[in-house]
C-alpha cells in the first residue's frame, strides 16, 4: 500500500547519498539517455512505492557526451512548478555547464532508476537539493582531474566554466574533449569533492525561465491528452454518480447505435471505501473519437443501486459538524488549563468558521493512455505527479507484475495534488485490456467535478479569552472534517496527527492555556488533499480570529502578532501533543519551526507595504502570516470598490522565508499563480453535494475567478537565506485567504466566517 499522505512522508530519513558511475546493467537499462561519454547517477535512502526502503537507487542520470552534449534526467512531473527546470540547473550549476546547451530528458515512472518521483508536498527542492549539488560537483571534480592530467597542471588552477574547463593560465578545453579520460578515473572520495561556494553560481539564486517555453509557446509541448498513439481508441466513462453506488444493470444499445462507437465496458468500482488509487463504478464507451464516445455515453441507459450515501448532504453534514464542536470534543493539544482560563475573568470571544468541499479544476481534465499488449505487459503515457504509485495501482489492477509496468510520464496542465491519485490511469489500463489496442481516458469538466478527490468541508469553533488586563490568555480551537485516510478506510473519523499539523497543532503564539480537539466526521465522498491541504481551512479561521482579537484589544494586527512570539526560538510543542508532530515529514532538528523567521516576514511585509502608511491613509487593507511546507509566508491584501460595487484587489504583498531560493523567477510565479488560486476559494468556488450528488456541472457552478476578480499588483519579497532550501507550490494560499477576509472586513464591515464570501 501506498502511504496515506505522501506529501508528508519523509523521502530521504538518513539524508544519505552517493554518487556513482553506472554499471553497464544500470548503462543498458537508461538506454537512450545514454550519449557513450561520462555518466553518473547519484542515489540515496528513499521509500519505495509499497513503503519499503531502497537504499541504492539512482535518483538522476547526468550525462556528458564526447560531442559535449550534456543531458539531465527530469524525474519530478512538470505541472507548471518549473521543477523540471530547477532541479537540472542546481546540476548544471555545480558542474559548470552551459545552461543554453542543458538538455532536458523527461524520466519514466521507475523508482528502480530514478528513486521517488512523487512530485507532491512542495519537498522537491528541499528534497534532492544537496544530491543535486553533489552529482554536479563531482562531474566538475572528474573533468577538472582529466584536464589537470591532461596538461600536467595543478587541479586547483583549473575552474569549469560555460561548458569548458579552463586554467587560471588562460587554457579552455571543452567538457567533451575531456569524457573519456574522465571515464577511467577512479570516482573521488565525497569528502573531497567541495562544493561551490553560493557567490560562484550563476543560476542558482536567480531568474532563470522554464526549459519547457518554447514548447509551451509553438503548441509543442506533450501533455496528456496529446498522445497520440497508432490504431488508439477514446473512452469516456459514466461513473457512480453517488460514491458506493453499483451498476444493477445497463443497456449498450442505444450507445453501440452511434457512429464510430464500438465496445461498451463495465467497468467495477472498489466500493466503499472508494480508495485513493482505485477506478469508480461505472460503464464506459469506448469509440474511435473523442466526439462519438461522449455521445455513446450520453445514450447509455443505466440502472443504479445508489447504496448507502443515496441521502447525503452536504450542507446538513456542515450543521451536524458545527454543532459537534459546542460540547467536548478529543484532545490533541493542552497546554495549561483553558477551562481554568475561561472561568477567572475578562472577555471570551467565539467564533465559528465554515469551508465547504474544493474541487482541484486542473485547466487539463485527467486524462491517460494505455496499452495493454498480447503478452500481459503494460505501458502507460499519464500527466501523473506520483508515476510510482500510478505503476503500482495498474499492476494491482491488471493481476500483473508491478515490473511489467512501464509508465512514462507526459506534462500536466496542472496538478495541486489531484494528478498525484492514479484513478484515471487505472481506468485507461483496464479499457485497453478489454479493446484489446491502446486506449486514452478522457475526463470532460463534467466528470472533474462530480468524481474529484476534494479538499474536505470544515466547521470550527475558537474561543479565545482575554483576561483582565486584555491580554491573551486562552485558546480553544475545535475543528472537525472529513480526514483523507477516510478514503481508504471508512472507519477513520477524526483528522489525522498529520493533518493537524498543517496549521492547527503547531499555533505558534505564547498563549498560556490551549486546548485543540477534533470530533468525529464521516466522509461521503472522495477526500484528497489539494494545495497546502488542511493549512487553508486552519489559516482562514487561526488568522481571522487573532485580527478580531488584536481588533478587541484596540491594537494593530501586525504589532499585536509580533508581540505574540515573544522571544526568538525554536518550538517543539513538548509535552502539550496528544499524538505526533510530523513536521512535514523533516525532523524538528533538521528544519525547526522557528519564531525568529516567522517574526522576520511579517516585518518585511509590513515594510515592504507600507502597512503603516496603508492603515493611517484609509487604505482597506488585510493581514495574516503563516507557515506550511517549512516555509514562513506573510501576506498584505488591499481592497477597492470598484464600479457597481464590484469588489478590486489593487495590490498584494508577500514576504517569503523558503532559504536558499533557488529559481527566483518560479518562486515569484507560484506566489503569482498562489494569489489567484485562493482568491478563487475566497469569491467564488464551492463544491455541494445533494442526494449524494455534486451539484456544480462546470465552471458555471464552480468558478474560478476572472480577470475583473483578479489581484492586479502582486510583490513578492523573498528574504534573502542561506537556510536550506523549503517549498513553495502550496505557501502561497494558507495566509493570503485570511489577508483577503481581513481587508474585506475593513472595506464592508462585515467580518467572514463562511466560505466562499458573497457580497
Amino acid at each position: 500500500m501506498m502511504p496515506k499522505f505522501p506529501f508528508l512522508k519523509n523521502k530521504d530519513p538518513k539524508n544519505t547519498s552517493k554518487v556513482f558511475i553506472p554499471s553497464r546493467r544500470d548503462f543498458l537499462k537508461i538506454g537512450s539517455l545514454a550519449t557513450g561519454g561520462l555518466l553518473l547517477g547519484v542515489n540515496f535512502q528513499c521509500s519505495g512505492p509499497r513503503g519499503e526502503t531502497i537504499t541504492f537507487a539512482p535518483n538522476v542520470y547526468l550525462s556528458i557526451g564526447s560531442d559535449n552534449q550534456v543531458t539531465i534526467v527530469a524525474h519530478r512531473s512538470e505541472m507548471g512548478t518549473g521543477i523540471r527546470t530547477s532541479l537540472p540547473m542546481i546540476v548544471a550549476d555545480e558542474l559548470g555547464a552551459d545552461w543554453s546547451k542543458v538538455k532536458i530528458v523527461q524520466a519514466e515512472g521507475d523508482e528502480e532508476k530514478y528513486g521517488d518521483q512523487n512530485t507532491d508536498g512542495s519537498y522537491s527542492v528541499r528534497m534532492f537539493y544537496e544530491p543535486m549539488r553533489r552529482a554536479g560537483a563531482t562531474a566538475r571534480h572528474m573533468l577538472l582531474a582529466a584536464a589537470a592530467q591532461k596538461w600536467g597542471v595543478e587541479i586547483a588552477d583549473c575552474r569549469t566554466e560555460n561548458g569548458e574547463v579552463v586554467h587560471s593560465g588562460g587554457k579552455k578545453i571543452k567538457f567533451g574533449d575531456l569524457v573519456e579520460a574522465a571515464k577511467d578515473l577512479d570516482m573521488p572520495d565525497a569528502e573531497s569533492v567541495a562544493l561551490k561556494e553560493f557567490a560562484a553560481y550563476k543560476l542558482i539564486g536567480r531568474d532563470v525561465p522554464i526549459y519547457d517555453n518554447l514548447d509551451f509557446a509553438t503548441g509543442k509541448a506533450v501533455f496528456g491528452a496529446d498522445v497520440d498513439l497508432p490504431d488508439m481508441l477514446v473512452a469516456v466513462v459514466k461513473r457512480s454518480p453517488v460514491i458506493g453506488a453499483k451498476v444493477l444493470k445497463y443497456n449498450e444499445q442505444k450507445a453501440l447505435a452511434v457512429p464510430g462507437v464500438n465496445r461498451v465496458v463495465k467497468i467495477e468500482g472498489a466500493g466503499i471505501p472508494p480508495g485513493l488509487d482505485k477506478a469508480l463504478e461505472g460503464v464506459a464507451v469506448i469509440a474511435d473519437n473523442t466526439w462519438a464516445a461522449i455521445k455513446g455515453r450520453d445514450a447509455l441507459e443505466i440502472e443504479w443501486d445508489l447504496g448507502p450515501n443515496e441521502a447525503y448532504d452536504s450542507e446538513q453534514q456542515l450543521k451536524e459538524m458545527l454543532a459537534s464542536t459546542s460540547v467536548n470534543g478529543q484532545v490533541r493539544r493542552e497546554r495549561g488549563n483553558f477551562n481554568a482560563a475561561r472561568q477567572q475573568g475578562g472577555q471570551v470571544i467565539e467564533r465559528t468558521y465554515l469551508v465547504p468541499f474544493y474541487a482541484h479544476a486542473t485547466m487539463e481534465p485527467p486524462a491517460a493512455i494505455a496499452h495493454v499488449h498480447g503478452d500481459g505487459t503494460c505501458e502507460i503515457w499519464a500527466p501523473t505527479q506520483h508515476p510510482q504509485w500510478a505503476r503500482q495501482a495498474v499492476a494491482q489492477a491488471l493481476g500483473i507484475d508491478y515490473q511489467d509496468v512501464k509508465m512514462n510520464v507526459t506534462l500536466l496542465g496542472g496538478g495541486f495534488g489531484r494528478k498525484s491519485k492514479p484513478d484515471f490511469v487505472v481506468e485507461a489500463a483496464l479499457l485497453s485490456r478489454a479493446a484489446k489496442l491502446p486506449v486514452r481516458v478522457q475526463w470532460t469538466r463534467d466528470d472533474d467535478l462530480h468524481h474529484d478527490f476534494y479538499h474536505a468541508q470544515s466547521a470550527q469553533r475558537i474561543r479565545a479569552v482575554l483576561d483582565k488586563n486584555g491580554n491573551l490568555n486562552g485558546w480553544n480551537h475545535h475543528t472537525v472534517f472529513p480526514a483523507i485516510g477516510a478514503t481508504a478506510n471508512a472507519d477513520e473519523l477524526h483528522p489525522s496527527d498529520g493533518e493537524l499539523g498543517l496549521g492547527c497543532i503547531d499555533f505558534p503564539y505564547e498563549v498560556p492555556h490551549i486546548r485543540i480537539e477534533t470530533h468525529e466526521s464521516k466522509a461521503h465522498t472522495r477526500i484528497g488533499w489539494l494545495r497546502s491541504v488542511s493549512n487553508i481551512h486552519h489559516s482562514f479561521a487561526i488568522n481571522c480570529m487573532l485580527d478580531e482579537v488584536a481588533e478587541a484589544k484596540g491594537q494593530d494586527p501586525v504589532d499585536f502578532l509580533l508581540g505574540m512570539l515573544s522571544e526568538d526560538k525554536d518550538l517543539t510543542f513538548d509535552g502539550e501533543l496528544k499524538g505526533d508532530f510530523g513536521n512535514y515529514g523533516e525532523p524538528l532538528e533538521a528544519f525547526p519551526w522557528n519564531t525568529r523567521r516567522l517574526r522576520g516576514v511579517i516585518q518585511k511585509v509590513a515594510q515592504e507595504s507600507n502597512w503603516k502608511a496603508a492603515v493611517s491613509s484609509g487604505k482597506k487593507v488585510g493581514f495574516a502570516v503563516h507557515k506550511s511546507f517549512l516555509t514562513y509566508v506573510a501576506c498584505v491584501v488591499e481592497v477597492a470598490n470598484g464600479d457597481n460595487d464590484q469588489l478590486l484587489i489593487p495590490e498584494v504583498h508577500y514576504a517569503v522565508d523558503c532559504g536558499i531560493g533557488v529559481n527566483t523567477d518560479r518562486i515569484r510565479s507560484q506566489f503569482e499563480g498562489g494569489a489567484q488560486f485562493a482568491t478563487s476559494l475566497v469569491l467564488n468556488s464551492a463544491i455541494t453535494l445533494k442526494n449524494g450528488k455534486v451539484q456544480q456541472n462546470n465552471f458555471d457552478g464552480y468558478q474560478v475567478i476572472r480577470m475583473p476578480q483578479s489581484p492586479k499588483k502582486i510583490h513578492v519579497h523573498l528574504v534573502e537565506s542561506m537556510e536550506k532550501p523549503t517549498g513553495v507550490g502550496e505557501p502561497p494560499v494558507p495566509p493570503y485567504i485570511p489577508a483577503l477576509c481581513n481587508a474585506i472586513y475593513k472595506l464592508t464591515g462585515e467580518r467572514i466566517y463562511r466560505l466562499p464570501y458573497k457580497a
